[in-house]
């Protein structure tokens, strides 16, 4: 029975190796073709063309801040990907018995929004393919020009792709120009732009961008104080 046993479990392991390999292989693929389309430097220069491109420098200390606590506030100290937030992200998934959070790091957004953005979001090839792109990207790239790139190119719904398309539209206003408020707000958005829009329901916009404030101060950002004077704000809010 212990040899039956054995062999089964070897079997398994086998099986598992197989598929896991396949999965890498077809995620690496995925991640060739899409550089054989266009280079990383190429598709980095096409963005940064671009009229709303704006730099990270010309933008407000505490909008940098805030994207940061909100979306990945380990950025500065891990590499491409987070093993940590992976897992935490796993777990949490495994207790709720649903998807409630991802572990992707700002950078793996990166690769996400230049080459996969129309690739299938549930496809665990498109993961795979994000790595190998996102390892591409930090080998070639400084944190705060991937950070750069993350703000120009997500998505904030109405059809509004990067931080200053974004501020015109709704703020009516420039980016550099952001309020600590504004930028609270704004921050929290492109976790999902068809619900926290402020155009789609104000008051989901709000609870997110609380969301925001309080990650703020959990990473040292803000003070309590100006985070209750922020939520206190919200009441005087209209777009």
């Amino acid at each position: 029975m212990f040899k039956i046993i054995k062999r089964i479990i070897i079997f398994v392991l086998i099986f598992g190796f197989i598929g896991f390999g396949f999965i890498i292989y077809n995620g690496y693929n995925l991640y060739k073709n899409a550089l054989n389309t266009i280079n990383l430097t190429e598709k980095i220069a096409q963005i940064q063309e671009d009229n709303s491109y704006v730099k990270l420098d010309n933008l407000p200390i505490y909008y940098k801040n805030a994207v940061i606590s909100v979306e990945d506030h380990r950025f500065y100290n891990h590499g491409p990907i987070d093993l940590f937030a992976i897992a935490r992200a796993t777990f949490s998934n495994i207790r709720y018995g649903k998807f409630l959070e991802g572990g992707s790091t700002i950078t793996q957004q990166v690769a996400k929004n230049l080459y996969f953005i129309n690739t299938d979001s549930n496809s665990i090839y498109r993961k795979i393919a994000e790595i190998f792109m996102a390892y591409d990207l930090e080998k070639n790239y400084e944190k705060d020009e991937v950070l750069e790139f993350y703000i120009n190119t997500i998505y904030f719904g109405d059809g509004y792709y990067g931080i200053e398309e974004a501020c015109n539209g709704y703020l009516n206003k420039n980016a550099k120009d952001m309020s600590l408020y504004e930028a609270t707000m704004m921050a929290g958005i492109p976790n999902a732009p068809s619900v926290y829009a402020p155009t789609v329901n104000l008051d989901l916009t709000l609870s997110r961008q609380r969301k925001v404030i309080s990650t703020m101060v959990e990473n040292e950002y803000i003070t309590q104080e100006q985070a209750n004077e922020l939520i206190s704000m919200q009441n005087q809010f209209s777009i």
